[in-house]
């Protein structure tokens, strides 16, 4: 689908003796988050919500020889963490070989987020091909709500996906749900038992103003503590399981074991201990979810720049990040959608399924 433009060479230093970036306030530069696809097979609400969308040139897009180069590149300044997104990661053909090739760079951590309607075709050969991790979008367990919100009856897809990939093996299945206030918050109960019965622990995250997320408005945002007393009140008190590092979800465990987390980015921020960025398809750098504007790798990439330079650009541009997007989101005196349609078709990076979540 996507042509090989450049070789990427085996790593020549041992990751565990290269020291992470830091930023001006000090955070280090651990977790890069790669779009491989702009394009997504659902149209979630929260993400997708509009009829048009402009979509990346295919001969923009990174290939995989380009991506391993720039994954060297980040590694070199400290990056141990990869996470693959979309769109839909699974759009992109061949994915288990990009996996393969970052398995073979010694990594701390791979991941993928999926919405898992193509999952179940391919669970197997992203384990086997050295994929660790496993979180699936699911924001519904009933089929005409699934569908309202995604403009999609794939529902069945999805939860066959989950149980392939709890039959797969992976070291750690996670679902993400988006709680709306007054469309599916009276499923958080639910969700948690059905996350308990296939083996995956279930993070809820607070609706966020971000990217294409034009409907957007703070009345519909369900809080943290409003996501707790649901569950409390149905399952007891939930202990916090200590602080939660760089991760975005704070972790709770119910008295009848079940671990679940939240992720507060819209009422509780955690930029001060935010290591991540993201890579777009086409190589654009993003310092943070919520930045107007990304550096662009893949130009330096594609006209043949030494490597050492390369990863010298990412140095010095992580050097700089001062980005602390959520905080200042909440510090707003007016707050509404990030941005409108108009502003989104000027720009197609804006979106989220663009520069992944």
């Amino acid at each position: 689908m996507f042509c090989s433009l450049v070789t990427a060479p085996s790593p020549t230093v041992p990751a565990a003796v290269r020291e992470a970036a830091a930023d001006v306030y000090g955070r280090p530069l651990q977790s890069l988050r790669i779009s491989v696809i702009d394009r997504c097979d659902l149209r979630c609400a929260y993400c997708m919500p509009e009829e048009d969308y402009a979509w990346l040139p295919k001969a923009d897009i990174l290939t995989f020889d380009e991506i391993l180069v720039l994954v060297d590149a980040f590694a070199a300044n400290g990056v141990r963490r990869i996470r693959l997104t979309g769109g839909e990661p699974l759009l992109r053909a061949r994915l288990p070989d990009l996996i393969a090739g970052l398995d073979e760079r010694g990594l701390d951590d791979i991941a993928l987020t999926t919405n898992a309607t193509q999952l179940a075709r391919h669970a197997r050969a992203l384990r086997e091909a050295g994929l660790r991790r496993v979180t699936v979008s699911l924001d519904s367990l009933k089929p005409a709500r699934f569908e309202t919100l995604t403009r999609r009856a794939a529902i069945d897809d999805v939860i066959a996906g989950i149980e392939a990939s709890a039959e797969a093996g992976f070291e750690s299945l996670k679902i993400n749900t988006v709680v709306m206030r007054d469309f599916n918050d009276d499923e958080i109960v639910d969700l948690v038992a059905f996350g308990r019965s296939v083996g995956a622990e279930v993070r809820f995250i607070e609706y966020m103003d971000v990217g294409g997320a034009t409907l957007w408005q703070p009345e519909r945002v369900y809080s943290r503590e409003e996501i707790l007393e649901r569950l409390q009140g149905h399952y007891g008190p939930a202990s916090a399981e200590g602080g939660r590092g760089n991760a975005p979800a704070e972790s709770f465990r119910l008295p009848s074991g079940e671990r679940f987390g939240i992720i507060s980015s819209t009422t509780s921020p955690f930029c001060g201990s935010c290591d991540r960025s993201r890579l777009t398809a086409d190589g654009l750098w993003y310092l943070c979810l919520y930045a107007r504007d990304g550096i662009d790798l893949r130009e330096p990439l594609r006209r043949g720049i030494p490597a050492e330079e390369l990863s010298q650009r990412i140095a010095e541009g992580w050097s700089r990040r001062r980005d602390r997007g959520a905080e200042e989101r909440v510090r707003a005196p007016v707050r509404g959608a990030l941005y409108q349609i108009d502003e989104l078709r000027q720009d197609p990076h804006r979106e989220m399924h663009t520069r992944g979540g």
